[in-house]
């Protein structure tokens, strides 16, 4: 790099390692010229029981190495791992990662509930791919905050590696299936995708344009986050 140039950015992602859409998705829509740097933590089922292995073995490894790439800002990148012991471990997990690496930490769960805040959403329904025993820590984080959760529906996948590959069409229709009655009657105000590795950020527009509700998605909200970390970076 020339004297007086300036670096990109750099993002730090720490992902499951079986997950194969969240970097497509920061790829696509960070700002030009910001750097992507991931990081792998070992989970193949997302169940409870995979997720803890990964809480406890591989998160705090993959910030360990992660930091040697001095990244600008470090996103934590599963929600239902933030929710799964509840919000209060997702602050203290977020602060262990920021002192492996040297960043501030960012993660998808609290991203999400800050949307859902900024938005002034009481009430919101919510897909995901997961089971009924991640869906309720979902259902958890987000109640934590007072926001009501009016409906929450999964697929019951648990091979991480096949939420990928749901279709965004498939995505839609389960959007409308589980809370299209629901946004018809404006009983919620808000619609939420849940998953990092769910391909709803690119679905995002057509489930609005169904429900006629604003939508969140994981990683909408975490890069969100992410960028406006990076733009209180010093220069």
């Amino acid at each position: 790099m020339s004297a007086g140039a300036t670096r990109p950015a750099r993002v730090g992602l720490m992902i499951p390692s079986s997950n194969t859409m969240m970097e497509v998705d920061f790829a696509r829509d960070l700002p030009p010229g910001t750097a992507l740097h991931t990081a792998r933590m070992f989970m193949e089922d997302t169940t409870a029981a995979g997720e803890n292995r990964m809480l406890d073995e591989f998160a705090l490894p993959a910030a360990r190495d992660l930091g040697t790439a001095r990244p600008d800002v470090v996103v934590f990148g599963c929600t239902s791992a933030g929710a799964l012991r509840g919000n209060d471990y997702d602050a203290q997990l977020c602060e262990q990662i920021s002192e492996l690496t040297g960043a501030p930490t960012v993660s998808t769960i609290a991203s999400v509930r800050a949307a859902v805040a900024a938005a002034h959403a009481t009430s919101v329904g919510v897909v995901t791919p997961y089971v009924d025993e991640l869906n309720e820590k979902i259902r958890a984080s987000l109640e934590a905050d007072g926001t009501r959760v009016a409906a929450i529906a999964g697929l019951g996948i648990t091979a991480n590696f096949q939420i990928a590959e749901v279709s965004e069409e498939e995505i839609v229709a389960l959007a409308v299936r589980a809370l299209g009655d629901l946004a018809g009657r404006g009983d919620i105000d808000l619609a939420f995708a849940s998953c990092t590795n769910f391909g709803a950020m690119a679905a995002r527009s057509a489930i609005s344009g169904r429900l006629g509700v604003p939508v969140i998605t994981s990683n909408q909200a975490v890069l969100d986050a992410a960028v406006a970390r990076l733009r209180t970076r010093p220069s």
